[in-house]
């Protein structure tokens, strides 16, 4: 089980209050109406998927609403960091 504390409400909520939203700090193309197909499908679909620290957002769904990152171990679960959207994970990878 997952379980995180909301970095905005301090609150420990497990992984029944939380709801996942993917890999984070993934760029929509600067210039939507420019885009190709194949940068709204790279955009759109294509995720990494590593076996190891990952770098996501969660959204506090059972509390305060709000979004933010974290890196955790997609083998172990073990989750190392947790921020708001406008700081940098130091875990995890290039975002």
């Amino acid at each position: 089980m997952i379980v995180i504390t909301c970095p905005y409400c301090q609150e420990i909520r497990h992984e029944e209050e939380l709801t996942y939203g993917g890999e984070a700090e993934i760029i929509r193309p600067l210039e939507p109406e420019k885009a190709s197909d194949d940068e709204w499908t790279e955009y759109l679909y294509f995720r990494t998927n590593p076996k190891g620290v990952h770098q996501e957002q969660w959204c506090c769904s059972g509390g305060c609403g709000q979004w933010f990152k974290v890196a955790r171990d997609t083998v172990s679960h073990e989750v190392l960091e947790v921020t708001t959207f406008n700081m940098k994970l130091k875990t995890g990878g290039p975002a």
